[in-house]
């Protein structure tokens, strides 16, 4: 006869509210401006009071109104619309295009600290010369590489983020995977004769976990700066797909005529980008680690 224990909910309630106001308060504002707007590029996805590029929807350059929240731009699109169905693709490009970068630059990274010797010289030679180069220039070389075919469209936006950003993770890996490779348990592995994939992977990842997991989140800070960027000066994804950089850009003449159409979009951006660091830096105070801000 087996016995089932439960915990009762007023303890479990108890013990929720206990944790919730142990966590650090950038780590919580951070997540409720994360989860809204998470919920608003979902009700994006599903219903907008208008077509993202449905034209006449009002009198062109109106301004605010309750029908119109963000006013409708130089050609009678709702500009809310747009905003709503471009939240989701701000936040797919950015989180696609980061978890590419954590994925190739870790693996390097954490192969380079490991193996040493010349693989270790010939990866880091390669690193440090994409660094020297600025993220938006090294983009914007990327981009025009990649040719007309690819020219605007998601995948090679999510590629050329995850490109620009593995670098910075590689030596941030690279750097875990030294100091963990002198470990007891790691030389315990090695005796015990498992290859280099199996020690990489299953000894030193979990062990450097907490450091790459704040080094995803403060690359996934940068991340919405970068696409509006790209957006902004015309090499994001193509109109009329309402990307928040590209909105901006399409409405930045009408600064003085209709600035809440500006306001909408880069108030969104702005939010984004902030909430992504507060949570970054809660998150890094919780697991007791320090991001490399600006690496």
């Amino acid at each position: 006869m087996s016995v089932i224990t439960t915990i009762p909910a007023r303890r479990f309630s108890r013990f929720n509210a206990e944790r919730w106001r142990a966590t650090p308060g950038p780590f919580k504002v951070g997540a409720v401006i994360l989860v809204a707007h998470a919920l608003f590029a979902i009700l994006g996805v599903f219903w907008t009071p208008y077509g993202f590029a449905e034209m006449g929807a009002g009198l062109p350059l109106s301004g605010a109104s309750w029908q119109h929240p963000m006013g409708l731009d130089q050609i009678g699109r709702d500009v809310f619309s747009r905003f709503m169905h471009g939240a989701h693709i701000v936040l797919m490009l950015s989180f696609a295009g980061t978890m590419l970068g954590m994925v190739a630059g870790t693996t390097l990274g954490l192969l380079s600290g490991y193996i040493g010797g010349w693989f270790d010289e010939v990866t880091q030679r390669i690193v440090e010369a994409m660094i020297s180069i600025p993220f938006l220039a090294l983009a914007l070389v990327m981009i025009i590489a990649a040719g007309p075919a690819l020219a605007g469209k998601p995948v090679l936006i999510v590629f050329v983020v995850g490109l620009v950003y593995a670098p910075r993770i590689v030596r941030i890996a690279r750097a875990a995977a030294m100091d963990i490779a002198t470990r007891e348990y790691v030389a315990v592995a090695e005796l015990r004769g498992e290859g280099t994939w199996s020690i990489v992977f299953r000894e030193i990842l979990p062990n450097a976990a907490n450091v790459l997991l704040v080094e995803f989140s403060l690359r996934l800070s940068y991340a919405p700066i970068l696409i509006g960027a790209l957006g902004f000066l015309g090499f994001g994804i193509r109109p009329p797909t309402p990307e928040w950089g590209l909105m901006i850009s399409e409405n930045r003449n009408l600064l003085i005529a209709s600035p809440v159409t500006v306001f909408g979009p880069g108030l969104g951006l702005a939010s984004l980008v902030i909430g992504f660091n507060l949570f970054t830096d809660g998150l890094s105070r919780m697991l007791g680690q320090r991001p490399v801000a600006g690496a």
